[in-house]
This record gives C-alpha cells, structure tokens and sequence, in this order.
C-alpha cells in the first residue's frame, strides 16, 4: 500500500528525550530539495504512557512517523502491520499512515546501517565485533547477518547481556559468540566492529587500537568524534560514524513517507554536519 499522497502533509520524531534529535534538520532539508514545500516535519517528547493518546490525536494530513528510544517497541500494538525487517528485532522506528488509514510499521536503522557500510566500501566481512548489547546492537547484529559470514563476538558486561545476543544470534541466524568486556581491546582487532555504547563507553579502549586497524562503525554522533574514533583515525583505519547511519536510516525514512525515490542523501548530510558543527 503506497503512502499517503496529498499536496500537504506532516511528520515528525517522537520520542523521550527528544531535543536533541536531528531528525527534523535531516527531513526538512530533504522537503526542500524535493520541493516538498508545503510538507512539515517536527518532534514531540512522548514516552510509553502516552503514545496510545498521540496516535489517536492524529488526524488524516499525518503521513509519518520516526520513533527513538523508548518507543521502538512499545508502538508495535498500536500498528496495522510492520515489515520482516522490523518484526526481526521486534523494533519499528518508522510508521507510515497510508491512504486507507492503515498505519504500517518499519525499520530503517537496519538497512541503514548496512547502506552506511557500504558507501565506505564494506559490501562483506567474515567476522565482526560488536561493543555492546541492548537495542541498538540487535539491530547491529541484524546488519551483519546480512553481510557477515562468518562469527560475530559481542563484548558485554553481563551474563545476562550474553545470553541475550546469543538468543538473538539464534534468531537472526548468526554466529554469535560473548565475551567478557573487560576483554572488549581484542575486538579491536576485527575487520569490523561496530560500536553501539553510550557516550564515554569507549573511551578506555582508544589506548588499545592497533598499528593497522580495519573499520569502525561508532554509532554515536554527539560529541563527535568519539576519543575511540579519533584514535581510529589517527591509525588510518575507516571510520563509519553514528551521522552516517542517521543519514542513511532517514533517507529510506523519507522515501517511505513521501513515496519520492531517491531522496536526497547529500543535501541531507549537509544540513546534518551543518546542525553538528553549531552545536
């Protein structure tokens, strides 16, 4: 079913905390390189409690929605449907309200992060790290069962963390294997590793990157860059960086919403770096 389709139309990010989300700044830039003018994008604070009462508020101009933390999972009942992506890892960050009034859920952060990937040439890896478990390294792990052969070993700091991304190892059809995180610097020595811990999370491990690192997918973006990521850098390794996946996870978001194809990714980073660099 195809989006909804009239002259105007709304959008935003929803979300707790949500002000510092650079969603609006990647939409609208996108709107007016497509000469989407009457289109509007923007964020709300709206927790688990009250998501039920935001979407029956919605009226028929609504064409989208972008979901953060802690709304992923929790806007799954209230949904017509959602995509195999997204019913993977139990996670939507993507609604679109079509023109019969269903409201279908996706997720874009997965196929985003492996487009972020390959723009900087990662197409296939035969093993890979991730720092981290939780959400964000779900979808993490959902990635690389695309473009991973071989074993991926998660660096956790609990058993129960463990037993969690070994459980959606078996889901995804990965191999996964844990590891301790006070063993996290061997990951480093992986021909990928995707980070996906809170900021700071990292830090100890810059003073173990090797001579010759290969390729780092740090997710965050603010601050940036990440003391890991910077010491990456300096020892000529790649480095995949947190705006990369929001670039790329908000171009399918609006391609979805709009039903305009391609969307614009370069105007898109532009106004993403400009936003960044007057923080």
């Amino acid at each position: 079913m195809p989006p909804r389709a009239t002259d105007a139309c709304r959008a935003a990010v929803l979300g707790k905390p949500i002000a510092h989300s650079l969603s609006p700044v990647l939409h609208r830039a996108a709107y007016d390189a497509l000469g989407l003018t009457a289109w509007s994008y923007d964020r709300f604070e709206v927790d688990e409690a009250g998501l039920p009462g935001f979407f029956e508020e919605l009226g028929p101009q609504w064409a989208g929605l972008s979901l953060t933390m802690p709304l992923k999972r929790a806007v799954i009942p209230l949904l017509d449907e959602i995509s195999e992506t997204a019913a993977s890892v139990d996670a939507v960050n993507t609604v679109v309200f079509t023109e019969d009034g269903s409201r279908i859920g996706d997720n874009t952060d997965i196929p985003g992060m492996v487009a972020a990937l390959r723009e900087h040439g990662i197409e296939q890896v035969d093993s890979a790290a991730i720092l981290g478990a939780g959400a964000t390294a779900s979808s993490a792990l959902a990635a690389l069962a695309r473009i991973c052969t071989g074993e991926v070993v998660a660096y956790v700091r609990s058993e129960a963390r463990a037993a969690e991304m070994r459980e959606w190892g078996e889901r995804l059809d990965v191999d996964v294997r844990t590891a301790d995180w006070a063993d996290a610097g061997q990951a480093l020595r992986a021909p990928l590793v995707i980070a996906t811990t809170p900021a700071g999370t990292t830090d100890a491990l810059a003073a173990a990157v090797p001579e010759r690192p290969a390729t780092l997918f740090d997710v965050l973006y603010d601050p940036w860059p990440t003391e890991l990521a910077a010491r990456w850098s300096m020892f000529g390794g790649a480095v995949v960086s947190g705006l990369d996946l929001l670039v790329h996870q908000a171009v399918l978001q609006v391609e979805r919403m709009t039903g305009r194809s391609p969307a614009p990714l370069e105007a898109m980073r532009r106004a993403g770096e400009k936003a960044l660099a007057e923080r």
